[in-house]
C-alpha cells in the first residue's frame, strides 16, 4: 500500500513510474552496459573518464535536463579550499552537472555518482573488462558495480520520470564526476564549490541496497624494507635478507589488526560487522621476476599496508597507532633491521563520517524502499571510504549512500546484480516525487 505521506498526485505519478519501470529492465542493462563498455580508468595524477561523461551529458540532454561539462580545475576557490589535495592532472576529465529545475515550493535533491573506475589491473578476468556480458541476472565488467551500475540507476529513474510526464516542484540536481577513486575527492569537491548542493543528497555508490548514513576512514601506508647487495656468494656473516624482514613483518600485521580491534570504539551503524576495522596487506614487491632476472635475493621489498578507521577517528590518532606497532615490532628485532623501514602514505587521508540523527530525507527513503519492495531496509554503514565524509563534515548536507548489490569490486570478473539495480532505480523514482514535490 502507498505510504499515508503520498499525495494524490504523487501516488498518480508513482503508479505510472512503477508500470514503466517493470517494463524497462533492458532499457537498465542498455544504459549500465553502454557505460561499462566506455573505459573510463583512473590512474593517477591522469585519468580517461572524458569519452564516458560525454555519454552520461548527452543523455541528460535527450532528456530536455540542462547538462554541462566543466573542469574541476576551473572552479573558482578549488584549490583554496582545505580539502583540495594538489597532483592530479585535469586534462579532458571533465564533470557533469544537470539541473531539472521545479516549478516552486518543493525540496532540492541531488544525486550523484563518480564515473571513474580503478584499472582494470595485471590479474587475469575470465570475461573482458570492458563487454558488458549478462549471466544468470548479472552483469560483468569494470565498473560495473563500482558504481556505474548506480549511475544507470538514476539515470534510468529520470528517463521513467520524464516518461510519465512528471513535473518536479523542487529542483533535482543530477552529476558524474570524475577522480573518486584513491582518494581523489577534487570531482565531488568541485562540484560542491561551485554551489550544485541541494536540501539532501543520494549518493549511488554500491550499498548492497541498504541505506548507509555513514562510511568508514581508510588509510594506505607504504613500508619499504631494505638490506645490502650481496649476491648468492659472499665471505663472512650472512648479510640480512630482506625477505626474512618480510617475514617478520607480515607475522606481526596480526598484533596490529588485534589491537585496532581492541582500542576502537565501534560505532553503532557497524556494531553487527564482524571485522569493521580491518587491516590488509594489498600489496608486495620484491624484485623483478623471470628469466630476464639475475637469480638472487632481493635488497629491497614493498608493503602496501591498509586500513579502516571508525568514524570520529582521527588522522593523528590513526597515525600514531600504526607507528607505535611498526617501531616496537623494529624495536624486538633490532639486528633484522639495521637499516629502519621507510613509510610513506601514497593516498590522502579519508576520515570516517556519520551523518547525525536521521533527517527527513532518511525517513522518506526509508519508507519509499518498504513501499516499493515490502520489506524494511537495512541501516548500516558502509564498509570503505568515500566522497560522503565531503557532504557531512564541508558543506553540511544531509547525505547518504544507496545503490545495488553486487560482488569482486576493485576485481577481475566485477559485477552488478540487475535485479536489485531496478529496485534501486524504482526507489530513486518514487522518493524524487516524494522529497520534490510533484505538481497536480
Amino acid at each position: 500500500m502507498p505510504n499515508k505521506t503520498v499525495t494524490s498526485a504523487q501516488q498518480f505519478a508513482e503508479q505510472q513510474i512503477t508500470e514503466i519501470m517493470h517494463a524497462r529492465w533492458d532499457r537498465l542493462v542498455r544504459i549500465i552496459g553502454d557505460l561499462v563498455e566506455i573505459p573510463s580508468e583512473n590512474t593517477p595524477p591522469f585519468g580517461y573518464e572524458q569519452q564516458c561523461q560525454e555519454y552520461v551529458h548527452d543523455h541528460l540532454r535527450a532528456l530536455d535536463i540542462e547538462a554541462e561539462l566543466y573542469n574541476p580545475l576551473a572552479v573558482a576557490g578549488l584549490s583554496e579550499h582545505p580539502a583540495f589535495k594538489a597532483g592530479r592532472d585535469y586534462t579532458n576529465r571533465p564533470n557533469v552537472a544537470a539541473l531539472w529545475p521545479g516549478s516552486g515550493g518543493g525540496r532540492s535533491l541531488l544525486i550523484s555518482g563518480h564515473i571513474d573506475t580503478v584499472p582494470h589491473g595485471s590479474e587475469p578476468w575470465q570475461r573482458d573488462p570492458f563487454t558488458a556480458s549478462v549471466e544468470d541476472n548479472r552483469l560483468y565488467g569494470l565498473g560495473s558495480n563500482d558504481m556505474k551500475g548506480g549511475i544507470g540507476c538514476f539515470l534510468l529513474a529520470v528517463e521513467a520520470l520524464k516518461e510519465a510526464g512528471v513535473r518536479l516542484r523542487g529542483d533535482l540536481l543530477l552529476e558524474t564526476i570524475v577522480d573518486e577513486e584513491f582518494g581523489g575527492v577534487n570531482g565531488t569537491l568541485a562540484a560542491r564549490v561551485r554551489g550544485a548542493n541541494a536540501e539532501a543528497a543520494i549518493i549511488c555508490e554500491p550499498s548492497q541496497t541498504m541505506i548507509c548514513p555513514a562510511q568508514t576512514g581508510g588509510r594506505t601506508a607504504h613500508i619499504k624494507l631494505h638490506s645490502d647487495h650481496a649476491g648468492i656468494l659472499y665471505e663472512g656473516e650472512p648479510p640480512v635478507k630482506v625477505t626474512e624482514q618480510l617475514h617478520y613483518l607480515l607475522g606481526s600485521i596480526e598484533a596490529f589488526a588485534q589491537q585496532r580491534r581492541a582500542h576502537t570504539a565501534i560505532h553503532p551503524l557497524y556494531a553487527d560487522d564482524p571485522d569493521p576495522v580491518p587491516v590488509w596487506v594489498t600489496k608486495i614487491s620484491c624484485g623483478g621476476w623471470g628469466t630476464s632476472e639475475p637469480i638472487t635475493i632481493p635488497s629491497n621489498c614493498k608493503v602496501e599496508l591498509y586500513w579502516q578507521c571508525m568514524p570520529g577517528e582521527t588522522q593523528e590518532e590513526v597515525e600514531s597507532q600504526f607507528f607505535s606497532w611498526l617501531e616496537d615490532s623494529i624495536a624486538q628485532r633490532p639486528n633484522l633491521f639495521p637499516v629502519k623501514p621507510e613509510v610513506d602514505f601514497p593516498i590522502r587521508w579519508l576520515p570516517g563520517s556519520v551523518l547525525a540523527g536521521e533527517p527527513q530525507s532518511v525517513t522518506l527513503l526509508k519508507e519509499t524502499f518498504e513501499d516499493v519492495t515490502g520489506v524494511k531496509p537495512i541501516i548500516r554503514g558502509i564498509g570503505g571510504p568515500c566522497d560522503l565524509f565531503l557532504f557531512h563534515q564541508h558543506f553540511d548536507t544531509p547525505a547518504v549512500l544507496f545503490g545495488p548489490r553486487g560482488g569482486n569490486t576493485h576485481s577481475p570478473d566485477e559485477w552488478v546484480d540487475l535485479d536489485s539495480a531496478l529496485v534501486v532505480a524504482e526507489t530513486l523514482a518514487h522518493f524524487i516525487c516524494r522529497w520534490c514535490g510533484v505538481e497536480r
